[in-house]
């Protein structure tokens, strides 16, 4: 059952970005597009309740940084929440991240939580009630929660940021809240944030990805669009990722169409070393020169990841693609494994995302790296330098002067 709906997502992403042919295929995406048509007025209707005060929207007390995109997946945001949240940190602040744990499954029972008593300890208080209390990722320190009730972006950031909170909920008020009240956190970045509006955006970071700018150019479920391009005008900064070197002067030219006083930075996702998945062992890039690999992930865009090991000199014999997100069992692993084996591969290459939801094999008969990936700015390093400042300087606002005039 697991396989038959990730062969059947797969298919449906084959679809919608028009790879498959046929009847079949030209039925689904007529289906798909007249669907997008509901999908565009609801996205209107949400985004006229928040413009004319109709949802409320909260402030929490502290400075909120949304970092999120226009379409689905695959802009790299993950790696900018992480340079974020660590450039605030280094300036000595104390940032939580606060994500909605994509796929990630529910807790058996709550987390346990103390109220925290007026001198700031936790200990003989009375307990957060079950139903207020959001999953708690990282209170600072290492990981607390298993990848599985975390969702493996969470986990990653929790485990890549030492002193940073990663609090997982949907209610992201409730996850702010308990950040600001319980971790004393002084600053929240919202992980995904632009389409969600209930906690009011102090800065808006809008990611555009190079290689494929407003996806599809079409609204979800036909096309890759969260919403429409039009509504990129709500960007403070725009971060054009994935760059490759080459110039962005067109894409900036169609991005002033709809933004004409957000800030732009061009940085390019860089890999950075390869890291044995059990043994925490490092090797430098030059290793994958000359070599024959295996490449295994579920993400979003699997060609960019495919086209860097090439880059590096790797020869990919086989890739392996999953769905974004997919939860590897143990079959999985294991028949990948012995493929591998039968085509003598000299490594197993992964993304570090899948990395921390990848399985041991029974019989590791070829050792299994992921590549490090961090964020490289390219051009707009005095933009980069007046973000975080401004973030780290600006001072709390009145709830009222936090309402954006959101686009229709």
């Amino acid at each position: 059952m697991r396989e038959t709906l990730d062969d059947l997502e797969k298919w449906a992403t084959e679809v919608i970005f028009g790879r498959i042919r046929g009847f079949r295929a030209t039925l689904v995406r007529w289906a798909l597009w007249c669907l997008s048509g509901v999908f565009r007025f609801a996205v209107w209707v949400k985004m006229s309740r928040f413009r004319y005060g109709i949802a409320p929207q909260y402030y929490l007390g502290t400075q909120v940084v949304s970092i999120g995109n226009l379409t689905v997946g695959g802009t790299g945001k993950t790696p900018v929440v992480e340079v974020v949240a660590r450039a605030l940190t280094e300036r000595g602040k104390k940032p939580a991240i606060l994500s909605r744990g994509y796929k990630s499954s529910k807790l058996p029972e709550a987390q346990q939580w103390y109220y925290q008593s007026e001198d700031g300890s936790s200990s003989g208080g009375e307990l957060i009630p079950a139903e207020d209390m959001p999953k708690v990722v990282s209170a600072g320190g290492e990981p607390i929660l298993d990848v599985k009730y975390a969702g493996d972006e969470p986990w990653m950031l929790a485990k890549n940021l030492p002193g940073v909170c990663v609090v997982v909920d949907k209610n992201r008020v409730k996850g702010g809240r308990f950040a600001v009240s319980e971790l004393g956190a002084d600053i929240l970045i919202l992980d995904d944030g632009l389409q969600n509006l209930h906690l009011a955006h102090s800065v808006d970071i809008v990611l555009i990805d190079q290689n494929s700018p407003f996806g599809t150019g079409q609204m979800l479920p036909r096309g890759t669009l969260r919403e429409p391009a039009r509504n990129l005008c709500r960007a403070d900064y725009i971060f054009i990722t994935k760059c490759d070197g080459s110039s962005n002067v067109k894409l900036i030219e169609k991005m002033r169409r709809f933004n004409q006083h957000a800030e732009i930075i061009e940085c390019s996702h860089g890999p950075q070393y390869l890291e044995n998945v059990f043994t925490g062992e490092r090797m430098p890039l030059e290793g994958l020169d000359g070599k024959y690999v295996a490449a295994i992930s579920g993400i979003a865009v699997p060609e960019s990841f495919e086209k860097i090991l090439r880059n590096l000199g790797a020869t990919v014999e086989f890739h392996r693609v999953f769905s974004d997100h997919y939860t590897f069992v143990q079959d999985d692993i294991d028949q990948f494994m012995q493929r591998c084996v039968r085509r003598d591969v000299n490594f197993i290459v992964t993304t570090e995302k899948d990395a921390v939801r990848f399985m041991r094999p029974t019989e590791l008969d070829v050792p299994v790296y992921f590549l490090r990936i961090e964020i490289n700015i390219l051009k707009g390093h005095e933009v980069w330098e007046h973000l975080i400042e401004r973030v780290c300087k600006q001072k709390p606002i009145d709830d009222y002067l936090l309402q954006r005039d959101l686009a229709g």
